[in-house]
């Protein structure tokens, strides 16, 4: 039997699954998980990939389901939501900070500006050292979401979660 604070388990409970590309990040961290609905026994889970054809999204459904069924939900409907696109605005700072702790630099800055200044990309943060003495290797790194870059500093690569 599903308890009266259905919605607002079935959010947490949806919002604990793990990105399977990088683990330290929650779905809720990344801003893919849009919306939970609860209805009796069933939820309708909305998430929004961070690319189109990104291949987490698959493994992404299959553990809401699996995490939700587990907590009781019997009835599991997962939806893509395309519009609008995701985008690194919507990370969580508690996202980026564990993006950064983990090793990866994480984006800087707004992907959406509706006006103002042109926006240029100096320079990333090394999240080993600190250093900004770093450069881009490649423009994509382990996933298509990501740079792989180097500090010049302490001679370490890394991956720069891209702004988009």
């Amino acid at each position: 039997m599903v308890s009266r604070s259905a919605p607002a388990d079935a959010w947490r409970i949806a919002a604990s699954v793990p990105d399977p590309e990088v683990p330290v990040l929650t779905i809720e961290d990344l801003g893919v998980l849009r919306d939970v609905s609860v209805e009796g026994d069933a939820v309708r889970v909305d998430i929004t990939p961070t690319y189109s054809g990104c291949p987490a999204m698959d493994t992404i459904r299959d553990d809401v389901i699996l995490a939700l069924n587990a907590a009781g939900y019997a009835h599991v409907d997962v939806r893509l939501v395309l519009s609008p696109a995701w985008t690194t605005d919507w990370m969580s700072d508690a996202g980026k900070r564990k993006l950064s702790e983990y090793g990866i630099a994480p984006p800087t800055g707004r992907a959406s500006l509706s006006s103002g200044p042109i926006r240029l990309g100096i320079s990333v943060r090394c999240p080993q050292c600190g250093s900004l003495d770093t450069r881009e290797v490649s423009r994509f790194g382990s996933t298509s979401c990501k740079a792989l870059f180097e500090c010049r500093a302490c001679l370490e690569p890394f991956d720069h979660f891209k702004v988009h």
